[in-house]
C-alpha cells in the first residue's frame, strides 16, 4: 500500500512533468498522430503525382540514374526513394553544383519510365515528420527526452490513480470544470495506456538509443580513434558499377531485401558507395541496410536484423511500431485517433493544474478576507 505522503509527492512530480514539458509533448504528439499519414499528405499537396502511372516492376535504377544525370549536369545525386504502396513515382534529392550542402531539390520521376517530372511541389509531409522528429532544428535526443518523461508521466499516473477500473468509466458531466477535465484526462488515459506505453517507449529510444551508442562507441574507440574514423577516403575518378546490378547483389547479401531508398555518396569515384536501406519481405523490421562499392561491386557492410542480434532486432522493430506504417491504412488511423489523446492530455493535464492555481488562490483570498474581518 503506497503511503498518502509517497502519493501527494508522486502527484507534485506528475504535475510539474506534465507542466514544464505540456507544450513540447502537445507539439510532439499532435505532429506524430498526424505524420501516420506522410506519404498520403505528400501526395495530397502535390496532386499533380497522384495521376502518374504506377508501373511493376518500375523503370530500372539505371535509367533514373541517368535521367537525373541528363537533366541536372554536374549536379550531385544523394538519394533515391523508389515507389511504394502510397506514392507511384520515383523521388531523388538532387544537390546542384555550388549549393550549400544543407540545399537539396526534391525531383520526382515516372515510374514507368524514369522521366524526371520536375521538383515537388510541397514537401508538408516531410516538414511534419521534421517537427515531430527533431522539432525542426533541435536534435533527436530533445524528442527521445520527452519520450521518457512520458513515461515518468505514465507511471505515476498509475501509481496515483490506483482505482483504474472505476475511473475507466468515470466522468461527472454536471460538476465543475475541473471534476470534467480531470474525469476526461484520466479516463482517456488510462482507455488509451498500452499504446502511451508503447509510444513512449519507442519515442525514447529512438531519440537517445543513438545518442547512448555514439557516447559508448566514442568512449570505448577513444577520441583520436573516432576522428580518424571521420576522415575521407582518398578518391579517384573511376567507372561505376550498374546501379541495377548492386541492388541485386544487396538482395543477395539480404534476402527479401525491399530497398526504399539508395543513397549515392562519392559517386564517380573509386571510393564510390550504394546504401540500399529498407525493409525485409514478411518482416516488419525496417533497417535493412547494405553498403555496397559502386566501383568494384562488393559489399562493403551488411546489416540484416534478423542476423545481427537481439538488440538491432529490437532498434529495427522501434520504427515501425512507433509510426504504425506495417499494417495499412486501417492501422494508420487508429495510431492517428490513440495517438492524439496524449496531445489532449497535455492540454487538459495544464487546464486543470490552471484551474487548481486559481481555486487555491481564490481560497487564499477567502481565508485572508476572512482572518481580516474577524481582526477588524
Amino acid at each position: 500500500m503506497t503511503s498518502q505522503r509517497t502519493l501527494n509527492r508522486l502527484f507534485v512530480l506528475h504535475s510539474w512533468a506534465g507542466i514544464v514539458t505540456g507544450l513540447l509533448m502537445f507539439i510532439v504528439c499532435f505532429s506524430g498522430a498526424v505524420v501516420v499519414f506522410k506519404n498520403e499528405i505528400d501526395l495530397w499537396a502535390n496532386p499533380s503525382l497522384a495521376g502518374l502511372p504506377r508501373t511493376q516492376p518500375p523503370a530500372p535504377l539505371d535509367t533514373v540514374l541517368a535521367q537525373l544525370q541528363a537533366r541536372y549536369p554536374g549536379a550531385t545525386v544523394e538519394t533515391i526513394a523508389l515507389p511504394d504502396d502510397v506514392n507511384p513515382s520515383y523521388f531523388a534529392h538532387v544537390r546542384e553544383r555550388g549549393a550549400p550542402a544543407s540545399q537539396r531539390t526534391k525531383v520526382a520521376l515516372r515510374s514507368d519510365t524514369g522521366a524526371v517530372v520536375g521538383p515537388v511541389d510541397s514537401q508538408l509531409g516531410q516538414y511534419l515528420r521534421m517537427l515531430h522528429v527533431f522539432l525542426f532544428f533541435g536534435p533527436r535526443w530533445i524528442v527521445g527526452f520527452l519520450g521518457t518523461a512520458m513515461l515518468v508521466l505514465i507511471g505515476t499516473g498509475i501509481v496515483i490513480h490506483r482505482k483504474i477500473i472505476a475511473e475507466l468509466f468515470t466522468q461527472r458531466w454536471g460538476r465543475s470544470f475541473r471534476v470534467v477535465m480531470s474525469d476526461l484526462h484520466k479516463s482517456a488515459g488510462i482507455w488509451g495506456l498500452g499504446f502511451h506505453i508503447l509510444i513512449a517507449a519507442t519515442g525514447a529510444w529512438l531519440g537517445l538509443a543513438p545518442l547512448l551508442e555514439q557516447g559508448t562507441r566514442y568512449v570505448m574507440a577513444g577520441a583520436p580513434a573516432a576522428r580518424a574514423a571521420r576522415k575521407p577516403p582518398a578518391a579517384e575518378p573511376a567507372p561505376m558499377q550498374s546501379l541495377d546490378a548492386l541492388y541485386q547483389s544487396a538482395q543477395q547479401a539480404v534476402p527479401g531485401l525491399q530497398a526504399r531508398y539508395v543513397s549515392l555518396r562519392r559517386w564517380g569515384t573509386t571510393s564510390a558507395e550504394a546504401s540500399f536501406t529498407g525493409a525485409l519481405a514478411g518482416h516488419m523490421a525496417s533497417t535493412a541496410r547494405v553498403d555496397m562499392n559502386a566501383a568494384t561491386g562488393k559489399a562493403k557492410k551488411v546489416l540484416d536484423p534478423r542476423t545481427a542480434g537481439f538488440w538491432s532486432l529490437v532498434n529495427g522493430l522501434m520504427e515501425p511500431l512507433h509510426f504504425g506504417d506495417f499494417g495499412g491504412l486501417a492501422l494508420k488511423w487508429l495510431y492517428f485517433i490513440l495517438g492524439m489523446t496524449p496531445a489532449f492530455l497535455s492540454v487538459s493535464g495544464t487546464l486543470i493544474w490552471l484551474d487548481s492555481r486559481q481555486q487555491r488562490r481564490r481560497e487564499a483570498q477567502q481565508q485572508a478576507g476572512v482572518q481580516g474581518g474577524l481582526q477588524a
